[in-house]
Formats: C-alpha cells, sequence, structure tokens
C-alpha cells in the first residue's frame, strides 16, 4: 500500500461497522425526533433534524475514511510548501487546539445555552465529543495513535472514546423519545 488514500471501506472490522450502525441508529432516532417535533418548537425540529445529518455525516465517514484524505491534503501541502519537517509541532499545536475547542463548546452547550433543553445540550455533548475525537484522529500524530490502540480490559480506546460519544448521543435521544411531545419555554431544565 502507498500510504496515498484511496476510495473504498475504511474499517471492515465488526467494531468498525457496529461503529456505523450505531451512528445510523443515531441519526434515525434523531430523524424520528424530528419528524415528531414536526407541529411542535421550530428549534426542537430543527435541532434534531441537524443532528441527524450531522451523525450521518459520521457514519458515512467512518466507512470511507475521508478524514484520512484530510490528512493527505494536509501532507502533500506541507511537502509542496516546505514546512513539512515541522509537522509534529503543527500536529500537536492541532491537537491542543482542537481539544481545547471541544471541551469548551461543551461547556457553552451545557451552561450557557439555556434556550435547549437538557436532552438536546446532553446528545450536542456527545456529538461534540465525537467530532472532536474524528479530528484529533484526522492529525494523525503517532503519540495519539499510540494511545487509541491501547486497551482497557481488552476494549481500545478508539472504540471507547467514539462509541461513548455516539451512547451520549443515543441516551439522549432515548430520554427525549421517553418524555413525550415537544418541551415548553418553561421545561427547558
Amino acid at each position: 500500500m502507498s500510504g496515498r488514500w484511496t476510495p473504498g471501506i475504511g474499517d471492515p472490522s465488526v467494531v468498525g461497522w457496529l461503529t456505523v450502525v450505531a451512528y445510523l441508529a443515531a441519526a434515525a432516532w434523531c430523524a424520528a425526533l424530528a419528524w415528531r417535533h414536526a407541529r411542535g418548537p421550530r428549534l426542537d425540529r430543527w435541532f434534531w433534524g441537524a443532528l441527524a445529518l450531522m451523525t450521518l455525516a459520521l457514519g458515512i465517514n467512518k466507512q470511507l475514511d475521508i478524514q484520512s484524505l484530510f490528512t493527505q491534503v494536509l501532507r502533500d501541502e506541507a511537502r509542496l510548501h516546505g514546512w513539512f519537517a515541522e509537522r509534529r509541532v503543527l500536529q500537536a499545536a492541532f491537537i491542543l487546539a482542537t481539544g481545547f475547542a471541544g471541551a469548551v463548546l461543551a461547556v457553552v452547550a451545557w451552561k450557557w445555552l439555556p434556550v435547549l433543553h437538557r436532552n438536546m445540550r446532553t446528545a450536542l455533548i456527545g456529538l461534540i465529543f465525537v467530532y472532536t475525537y474524528v479530528m484529533i484522529r484526522a492529525a494523525s500524530f503517532h503519540h495519539v495513535d499510540f494511545f487509541i490502540n491501547r486497551e482497557l480490559f481488552g476494549v481500545k480506546w478508539n472504540w471507547i472514546l467514539e462509541l461513548g460519544g455516539i451512547t451520549i448521543i443515543l441516551h439522549a435521544t432515548v430520554r427525549e423519545w421517553r418524555s413525550g411531545g415537544p418541551h415548553r419555554a418553561g421545561s427547558r431544565g
């Protein structure tokens, strides 16, 4: 293999396909909630609809491995412009900035978006978690790769992180579904 990105199945393992199914399940639950809230508050309908599209995009990305294309393009640009030798510093800065931005977005989503009710904030935190993980993974920093391929009780960290974020989204969608109809302004807590 040349190390260059080519279209195809990115992770044909059992866990890879399980992750895709989890993304699709989250997208389906979010779409069902958007449909359920069709006559309710516009924010609820748009939020769950947008979340459905974003989780669907993550599921497609999981198997097409589009973030590896992003990494390859950046590698090519680094070589072309002569800063490939400094790539480790740039990768580390990217990872730190992405992790920090993800943490800040999660805090903002939870504390300063009172217009979103609790299930929406929880789902948004799960989405931020997954997107942050995917962006950091796209940096392809060998120290990150070393960590995420390590195991905790026989389970790889990359599975824990990605499926953990999806589980947060699914948890929020199930709670939202069980809560009944659209939320009223006074019940956003």
